[in-house]
């Protein structure tokens, strides 16, 4: 890889601070100094330092966040917040985009990653990742209904769910549900609700394939995986 795009990767700046950056004679390349940019790197093997900081490169990126109300799912746009404005400038230059995605009003965990083969994976019809939601709704079930949500109902475009694992959280008796699906319609799971005359007032993604939020993080904050969880990700999807 280049040296001035591995520097504006690992967010050292643009192609011109970069080209500064140098001149100064602030990069060593196991232990000799660089200053052309056209200059290759080998970031798997060769010891870089800026400064004398040493760089640990890294192609992907792999974040959790706790997507708060209100944030779309998106890279950009003109007029809502995005997930991605909730990012830290040196997160945000490696371009990570929403695994999947969130309704605006749905909280919960979202994955974000560069890595496109296993975002492809992960989102795979053919893969049927779990996804777990906690669902509030605006009257408890009523006989018949557990079961046939978990069989499959269908819903106002004529769509037959495939079938899905319902868990009462407060007895049969209370409005809040566990629902595992494998599939990510549009508005799915609120459908598959207004499919037995009850209305979502409130969903929450609690898990994705193995990976479960983090009960640590705080609505709209993130952190990156850890290598186990990555693992955990790409073991699964095999």
């Amino acid at each position: 890889m280049r040296t001035d795009k591995l520097l504006a990767n690992m967010g050292y700046g643009s192609r011109k601070e970069v080209k500064k950056l140098l001149k100064k004679g602030g990069l060593l390349v196991n232990g000799e100094k660089v200053t052309d940019g056209k200059t290759h790197i080998d970031p798997e093997n060769d010891v870089i330092e800026v400064f004398g900081e040493k760089v640990e490169y890294k192609s992907f990126i792999y974040l959790m966040m706790n997507k708060p109300q209100g944030v779309i799912s998106a890279t950009e746009d003109i007029s809502e917040e995005t997930v991605i404005d909730i990012l830290e400038p040196e997160d945000v230059i490696f371009e990570p985009f929403p695994v999947g995605r969130l309704d605006k009003d749905t909280t919960g965990l979202l994955l974000l990653t560069n890595d496109g083969k296993l975002a492809h994976q992960l989102t795979s019809p053919k893969k049927k990742v779990d996804k777990t939601y906690r669902v509030h709704i605006d009257a408890p079930l009523e006989e018949g209904d557990k079961e046939a949500l978990e069989a499959g109902v269908v819903l106002d475009d004529g769509y037959e769910t495939k079938p899905a694992k319902l868990e009462y959280i407060n007895g049969e008796s209370g409005t809040v549900v566990n629902l595992t699906i494998t599939e990510g319609k549009f508005h799915q799971v609120k459908r598959m609700f207004e499919a037995r005359g009850r209305k979502v007032v409130a969903l929450k993604r609690e898990s994705m394939g193995p990976l479960s939020l983090d009960p640590n993080l705080d609505l709209g904050t993130y952190r990156e995986l850890t290598d186990e969880e990555i693992e955990w990700l790409k073991s699964a999807n095999e």
